[in-house]
């Protein structure tokens, strides 16, 4: 049989996807809206507690036809498929310039237990960070940084905002996420594994570059990140093991979140991998 057609932007299906630009309704049927053809890549090999985390696609002809394996592999895996007119795809997504095809996802975020279970040596705590488009960009950055989990405190952004996952593009799919936990929760639970804890924040008392040459980020961290336009809070940053800053070398005010994120989460990760951490060879 073909793909059902969907004649109408009124259709009930197209209804339903439309409402997940809302919150309210992302948490209550726990599904969240995946564009473009990396996000649902990603979607279609993605499982989660053994369900395929694709329940829906959408797609125009023309994606249907360009994305050809994407749509096979999404109806392979028992996703419904429904061929679209533009219309329709205009009313799904929740961009200016839709990329042609869209799914629908279950939620996929892991317990906090399940990630302190698994001994993490590298993970990025977003505390307090608002803008969904950042929450995204620093969860990409973990997941390129070889990161082994994220966790968004109970005061961030939510994680299935359309902005957060679009600027994840595709990383959502690749890491264990936590929601929705306490920060005090956050570090308690980290440091309880054996996890160090690192604030980042510009007014710090430690130097990022120092850490380095010290040979102190070699062992299991968690980098703390807080808010764009005010840092961490002071009970926050008293939490940590360390508030540390990334170095202004040149004449730079501050870095943003999502490159400041990019920074030490590669420091981490370097020192993670070298030989005894990532002491400074310089003669003194």
């Amino acid at each position: 049989m073909g793909t059902p057609e969907l004649i109408s932007p009124r259709s009930p299906r197209v209804a339903a996807a439309k409402r997940l630009a809302k919150r309210s309704f992302r948490g209550k049927e726990r599904r969240f809206i995946a564009e473009g053809p990396q996000a649902v890549r990603e979607a279609v090999e993605h499982r989660s507690d053994g369900e395929p985390t694709l329940i829906e696609l959408f797609a125009t002809a023309e994606a249907a036809e360009r994305y050809t394996g994407i749509v096979d592999a999404a109806r392979a895996a028992g996703a419904r498929v429904h061929l679209a007119p533009d219309e329709v795809l205009a009313e799904v997504s929740q961009t200016v310039t839709p990329q042609g095809i869209v799914g629908v996802c279950r939620f996929l975020d892991s317990p906090f237990e399940e990630i302190l279970a698994a001994k993490p040596r590298l993970v990025a705590v977003l505390a307090h960070v608002r803008d969904p488009g950042n929450a995204g960009t620093v969860l990409r950055c973990a997941d390129a940084a070889g990161a082994d989990a994220v966790v968004l405190t109970d005061a961030s952004v939510d994680l299935y905002n359309p902005k957060s996952v679009r600027a994840s593009v595709g990383s959502l799919f690749h890491l264990p996420v936590a929601v929705g936990v306490p920060v005090e929760q956050a570090v308690s639970g980290l440091k309880s594994v054996g996890v160090r804890i690192l604030a980042a924040d510009g007014a710090g008392d430690d130097d990022l570059d120092d850490e380095l040459d010290a040979g102190t980020m070699g062992g299991p961290s968690a980098w703390v990140f807080g808010n764009e336009a005010w840092g961490l809070p002071e009970e926050t940053r008293a939490l940590a093991d360390a508030v540390v800053r990334v170095p202004i070398h040149g004449r730079a005010e501050s870095l943003n979140l999502a490159t400041a994120a990019a920074v030490c989460l590669y420091a981490s990760a370097r020192a993670q991998r070298a030989s005894g951490g990532c002491r400074s060879v310089t003669p003194s």
